[in-house]
This record gives C-alpha cells, structure tokens and sequence, in this order.
C-alpha cells in the first residue's frame, strides 16, 4: 500500500490542481492581476520618468551587467573601421565595445608591435594567432581573429568585463584570480573599454 497510496495521492493531487487551473474564476483573478499589475507599471514610469534621483547610475559594472556597451567615439574613420564592425558582428561582439578594443590596443595602427610580442590592429600574441589559424600581419584576419578569440572569452567566462580581462592579461590569470587579475595594466585596460574612465 506505501508505494500504491503515494501513487495515488500524487495523482490525486495533480488533478486536483488541474481543476484549480481549468477553472474560470481563477483565469478571471489572473486576468484582472495582470491588467492591474501593468496599470500600476504604466503609471509608475510615467510618474518617475524625470526623476534623476532614480536614474540607474551606469557604473563599469552595471553597464556591461545590463549590456550596455557605451558608444565608441575615437576619431578613426580609416579603412579598418568597416572591418571592425563585420569582425564584431560576424562573432556576437557589441561593436563599440570591439571598437573600443581596437583603439586602446593599437590606435588602429596595424603595423604596431607590443613589447610583449602582440601584432596589429587587435594586438594577438603570435601564439594565440597560430591557434585562430590567422596571419596577424594582415589585418582584416588580425581584426576577425580578434573578435574571435575575444567571444572564446566571452564563452568561457560569461561577462565582457572578464572577457577583456582575459583578452589582456590571458584566460589563465583570469581563472587564477577569480575574477579580473588585480593587475594596474589589465584593471585599467578594463575600466578604459568599458568606458568607465
């Protein structure tokens, strides 16, 4: 009976709330708490709509948490920008955010060579472009190898904010500190892209 007395109280137990769920005056309170519910939401946005005080201050974590990127404004408007933006979006990357990656790593200047080693307009590591399968001396694969080992980061670690800290300063270091290397370099590196200095 144990096992046969469970079966029947859970089946017992799930008509039960199939009635509940079937019947006509529970549709009708969740109708009326819906309507109510974006009565009260129209109201209170357009109560607070000019409220600075309520504003979401956009701080280096909030922004990329909510995914908002904040607009690339350098004043590059050379050949590679177009390859950029197609790099960013061919792998799912916020284009300003890839701008901005760009312009803090090489100033667009696809022949700049890091004291570490890093080629080009997305400054790779030639270790990392072998792995992309890229010729970092060329750009347009120096720009999609880029994108493509930044969306890796991504995927690997879930936030921008750790994706560029691994772009920087390697998946490794990222791993190994828990989070954003505690590394000036690769701290301000972040804050820089993400716009929040």
């Amino acid at each position: 009976m144990g096992e046969t007395g469970g079966l029947r109280q859970r089946v017992a137990l799930v008509a039960g709330m199939a009635c509940l769920c079937a019947s006509p005056g529970l549709a009708d309170n969740l109708d009326r708490f819906n309507s109510a519910t974006r009565l009260l939401d129209s109201r209170a946005s357009t109560q607070y709509a000019a409220s600075v005080r309520l504003t979401p201050n956009y701080s280096e974590g909030a922004a990329v948490a909510s995914g908002i990127v904040p607009s690339w404004t350098g004043s590059y408007r050379g050949p590679y920008l177009d390859m950029a933006r197609t790099a960013a979006r061919r792998h799912g990357i916020p284009e300003d955010l890839f701008l901005r990656l760009v312009s803090q790593e090489s100033n667009w200047n696809p022949n700049a060579i890091s004291h570490a080693g890093a080629i080009g307009l997305a400054q790779l590591m030639p270790g990392t472009a072998r792995l992309l399968g890229v010729n970092p001396r060329d750009p347009s694969q120096n720009l999609d190898g880029g994108a493509r080992y930044l969306a890796q980061q991504y995927r690997t670690f879930g936030s921008w904010r750790l994706a560029l800290a691994a772009y920087n300063a390697g998946p490794e270091a990222v791993t190994r500190h828990n989070g954003v290397p505690p590394f000036r370099e690769t701290r301000n590196y972040v804050r820089i892209i993400l716009g929040a200095g």
